[in-house]
């Protein structure tokens, strides 16, 4: 028999309560995340990528709330788990590193302090057998031993990084999570920080989820990757199929908005923004900023504003969301 994977995401629907109506920041969206592989999720900002995140581990709050779905993690529904039964899965199975993780340090604590209260609020352990853990930890994500006796104000941008990295492994998860891991980070630390995820993750023989609007970063390390776009998933594939023959448009504009250091090229971006997902767009969301729709007969256009495309495998591990994925962008 197949392996089941280690998270199965099924028809997720994670909507906003607002005054003035109903966000649909997660839209009935559908992944898979193999065991032992990095998956990536990228998109334009405000499309739901860190919606999706934290929903994932049920740490979003009101007015945020799942509406439906399944979140199936090493075969178990997080969504049926009470808290108490959900709080044994988070850090110990399920770990994440928020996005603006670099402020979610507490400044009144020691960095060591911090590390150990994670270790044994999960596990048995001694304040001592715990100490050393820390120290273990930090080297493992190239810090000195001397940051655990230090504050957060004491670190740089890049140190925070890895010391929250650091924490978010100390119960060696089998899923981590990092949601704009190298956020206003400078290119070189950002070099350091993604190593530094990808070391961990293969000394834990770990799955790795980096959510990012950064495409760049994702095509240095992921495996797979899911473009997501106002709420949805629109595209999934193996990221060198996916950088070198994307088959949605909008994942074409994504690609063609990357500057290349090697050959001269236009960098053309996408016209317009994302729509708002208080009032999205009937039919395909991306249709009104869509490069496609010049090039389609009217009834092709009328199909594309009336009628939402479903996520469908097109080719062995190739999944998009479009009428016309194959008509050249």
């Amino acid at each position: 028999m197949t392996e089941h994977p280690l998270l199965e995401v099924k028809g997720l629907k994670v909507y906003y309560r607002t005054p003035i109506g109903t966000v649909k920041a997660v839209d009935d969206v559908e992944f898979t995340v193999k065991r032992n592989e990095i998956f990536g999720i990228a998109g334009e900002s405000g499309c739901g990528k860190s919606t999706l995140a934290t929903a994932l581990l049920r740490l979003n709050k009101p007015p945020c709330y799942i509406v439906s779905g399944k979140i199936l993690f090493d075969g178990v529904n997080l969504l049926d788990l009470d808290e108490e039964e959900l709080r044994r899965v988070r850090w110990k199975d399920l770990s994440i590193i928020p996005q603006a993780s670099m402020n979610a340090l507490n400044p009144c604590m020691r960095i060591g302090d911090q590390i150990i209260d994670a270790i044994t609020a999960h596990e048995n352990t001694t304040k001592e057998e715990a100490k050393e853990r820390v120290r273990d930890l930090l080297r493992s994500v190239g810090l000195s031993e001397d940051v655990a006796r230090m504050y957060p104000h004491e670190l740089s941008g890049g140190m925070k990084q890895r010391a929250i990295i650091a924490m978010s492994i100390a119960l060696k998860p089998k899923l981590l999570i990092a949601d704009e891991p190298t956020t206003a980070l400078d290119v070189n630390v950002q070099r350091v920080v993604l190593q530094t995820l990808v070391d961990v993750k293969q000394m834990m023989g770990a799955s790795l989820m980096i959510i990012t609007h950064n495409m760049a970063v994702l095509a240095e390390v992921v495996d797979r990757l899911a473009i997501m776009y106002a709420g949805k998933i629109v595209e999934i594939g193996d990221v060198y199929d996916l950088f070198k023959d994307p088959l949605h448009p909008y994942s074409k504009g994504l690609i063609s908005a990357l500057p290349s250091i090697e050959k001269k090229k236009r960098i053309r971006g996408i016209p317009g923004y994302p729509p708002n997902l208080l009032d999205p767009p009937t039919g395909c969301r991306f249709y009104p900023r869509c490069p496609l729709r010049k090039k389609l007969k009217k009834s092709d256009k009328d199909k594309c504003k009336l009628e939402e495309p479903t996520l469908r495998e097109v080719e062995p591990g190739r999944l998009v969301a479009c009428h016309f994925a194959h008509a050249g962008a």
